[in-house]
């Protein structure tokens, strides 16, 4: 078994929600946020997503966007994302997973991505605005490799597509619970528990819900439905908020332990940012053939 299979069935068998992170490789810096990896970890992140910085990052709200280019601006690439995973795999047990638009995979190449990424010690990998019908080839490629494939699935994704994805994939399944962007909202989106019947119908595998949970009741409401709760826009803007203070690591730390349950921290709002009615679903997404930052 992966990491990511021993970790979703740890969650499981201890039957408790589980918790994925995602930072953006190289936000405030590469220095920290190789720190904040391993902060999250020890806080008990149950799987680790690193964003790979890129130059049109469709899909992410304002949050994540501000973080891509602070990412850029320090020095931050598909290469330095690897290294930075390098730099801190043998002191992190979570699996860690890189997320990234398909523009700095295609340009490095597929094989030496995989190659890469394997050697830098990644578990995972998930192209959000890789089409799920010109996925096969891209699976084959880095399951060479021992990397599992995880897709991104929206309430817009038809059955046909969520079943062709439940094929390829390996891992999880990561589930987008409203259409928009990236971002933190005050509730958990009405219709995320129809899709992850949706999912389940096609498949065993684990499901993760991501896009707007920032909050521990978010994360214990998804853990009735789902394996999983992914936390990424509120996690960004306390390292935004946090990125001059040498505390930053233990804050991120905390409020993380807080997600998980731990008694209550100060913490610092997130404002919910509105709906927005663009499909971001990665299934289908647009390729955009410019600037890679690779």
């Amino acid at each position: 078994m992966s990491r990511i299979a021993d970790a979703f069935a740890r969650i499981r068998s201890e039957g408790r929600p589980g918790l994925v992170t995602y930072t953006t490789a190289g936000d405030p810096d590469l220095p920290r946020s190789a720190e904040i990896l391993r902060a999250l970890d020890r806080a008990g992140a149950d799987v680790l997503e690193v964003g790979v910085p890129f130059s049109d990052p469709l899909a992410d709200g304002p949050v994540i966007q501000r973080a891509t280019e602070r990412a850029l601006a320090a020095g931050g690439s598909l290469r330095a994302s690897l290294a930075v995973v390098e730099q801190v795999r043998q002191d992190v047990a979570a699996p860690i997973v890189i997320f990234s638009y398909a523009n700095p995979l295609l340009r490095i190449g597929i094989d030496e991505f995989a190659r890469r990424a394997a050697a830098a010690g990644v578990d995972g990998v998930l192209a959000l605005d890789l089409p799920i019908e010109e996925a096969g080839p891209f699976r084959d490629a880095v399951g060479r490799y021992g990397l599992d494939v995880i897709f991104l699935l929206s309430p817009t994704t038809t059955d046909e597509r969520i079943a062709r994805a439940a094929a390829l994939g390996r891992g999880f399944l990561y589930g987008i619970s409203r259409l928009g962007v990236t971002g933190a909202r005050d509730r958990v989106a009405s219709g995320a528990e129809a899709l992850v019947r949706r999912v389940r119908a096609h498949t065993s595998l684990p499901i993760a819900l991501g896009f707007g949970i920032s909050r521990p009741e978010h994360v214990a409401e998804v853990g009735t439905f789902a394996d999983a709760a992914v936390v990424g826009s509120a996690i960004v803007s306390r390292i935004a908020e946090n990125c001059d203070s040498p505390e930053l690591p233990e804050r991120i730390a905390s409020y993380v332990r807080w997600l998980k349950g731990a008694p209550a921290t100060p913490v610092t709002p997130v404002t919910p940012v509105k709906s927005d009615t663009r499909d971001a679903s990665g299934a289908a997404g647009p390729r955009v053939e410019h600037d890679a930052n690779a």
